[in-house]
């Protein structure tokens, strides 16, 4: 079970102000937040309703309160943290009432606590405010104590979507359960990597068309302007490959679905954004899992309307759906799967059913002419077992608490304490 212990009574007096910006897509923007909290509680300062930084590649202009409830993020943290809609007026006269006149402490990224205590607060108890940008991933992942229990509040406290949100994606999560019948009301959710700035971020070649490499060239030159050709960058699509760097297709993920055992009449919600090519792409998808849903195939155009255009807003409805279903698959890094593996755990006593395929060794299944299906599927099913055996993990050094919040957010967690045992005895016998 969770055991996130929050604080009641008083809080000493604030040492000043931290404005934060939380930079990228949404569980990127949930990391700084988190830590945000984290760092603001321990230095006794107050935090201001962190701004989301607007970028390029995701041109998201949300705010806080478009994704978050932050009236209840605001008082789920009142005994611990104090958090503010905004700095008082009387101390931002000096510097014309403009955010972007204050002072930016630079901060080296996976800095730890103690720098905080020993670089942050002196400067914060001279200036009474303090910007912090960029705060993206500024706070070393192992921390004492009185630090993680604050990520775990706001993570997992803290940190509700906002209605309109949380109203949509409550409703899609009965909507799939209901054609879940069959299966008892079971799902299995599916996290797809295959848009646009996906593919074409990845320098992978797929099928090697002619509109592909033009496509990708194209939006690489969009998107990042110069980056991948940069005079003596060489980049070499079949190595990445090889080292399971690739997104895989809505091919493969069917294949490797199918030798894993789920049939035709499994139920398949697809989190994902665009698809790169999709009538192409998506359809051996549906053809192998014709019960699939997308959020788009969910929700009438009317209830998916204020969401449109807005990624994070989108991605947080894909986030409800996933983190209730009975198994979530990942088929490529980032933050989305690690946070929602940790949510998961969080919310199933330390287990949540999570494949999470070796890409290395698919690439090579994949590539292998010669691979008779009998020998496939004993590959995936072993690969399955794998991912299943992981489900319960303990945090270790350098490891995110996002992704295992055992022990520091679940230390009354029957299986949780047998790790931490288990862990214990490891130790003193080595």
């Amino acid at each position: 079970m969770p055991c996130v212990n929050r604080s009641f009574g008083g809080l000493p007096e604030s040492n000043g102000y931290i404005y934060v910006e939380a930079n990228g897509g949404l569980n990127q923007q949930r990391t700084s937040i988190c830590n945000a909290v984290a760092v603001a509680g321990y230095l006794n300062a107050t935090l201001v309703i962190p701004n989301f930084h607007y970028h390029s590649i995701w041109r998201d202009p949300s705010k806080f309160n478009d994704i978050y409830d932050e009236e209840y993020f605001i008082d789920t943290l009142g005994s611990d943290v104090r958090v503010v809609n905004k700095v008082p007026g009387y101390l931002m006269e000096r510097f014309d009432q403009n955010m972007s006149y204050v002072y930016n402490l630079r901060i080296k990224a996976w800095s730890s606590i103690q720098y905080y205590k020993d670089n942050v607060l002196p400067r914060l108890l001279e200036e009474k405010v303090l910007r912090i940008s960029p705060f993206a991933n500024r706070l070393s992942f192992d921390a004492p104590p009185a630090v993680q229990r604050l990520r775990c509040l706001a993570n997992y406290l803290a940190l509700r979507f906002s209605n309109p949100i949380s109203t949509l994606g409550d409703a899609l999560v009965r909507r799939m359960k209901e054609r879940s019948i069959s299966s008892g009301g079971k799902y299995v959710s599916v996290h797809l990597r295959f848009e646009e700035d996906m593919v074409a971020f990845s320098c992978c070649v797929f099928y090697g068309r002619k509109q592909e490499i033009e496509d990708m060239t194209a939006a690489r030159e969009r998107g990042w302007r110069g980056k991948f050709t940069k005079p003596g960058r060489v980049i070499r699509p079949g190595a990445i490959r090889i080292n399971g760097k690739c997104p895989l297709t809505p091919l493969e993920v069917g294949l490797m679905l199918r030798g894993m055992g789920f049939d035709k009449n499994t139920s398949i919600y697809l989190a994902s954004g665009k698809i790169y090519d999709a009538e192409r792409n998506m359809a051996p998808l549906f053809e192998m899992f014709p019960l699939l849903q997308t959020k788009e195939m969910l929700a009438s155009e009317e209830e998916l309307a204020p969401f449109m255009n807005y990624s994070s807003r989108m991605a947080a409805i894909d986030y409800t759906v996933c983190l209730h279903s009975e198994v979530f698959v990942t088929t490529q890094g980032g933050n989305f799967p690690h946070f929602l593996m940790g949510h998961r755990r969080y919310l199933y006593g330390g287990h949540s059913k999570t494949i999470r395929p070796d890409k290395r060794k698919l690439a090579q299944i994949f590539d292998n002419p010669n691979i008779g299906w009998k020998a496939f599927k004993r590959q995936m099913l072993s690969m399955r077992s794998h991912s299943d055996s992981k489900g319960f993990e303990l945090k270790r050094p350098n490891d995110s608490i996002y992704t295992f919040p055992c022990p520091d957010c679940m230390c009354r967690g029957e299986q949780c304490s047998v790790l931490v045992a288990q862990d214990l005895i490891g130790a003193h016998s080595s």
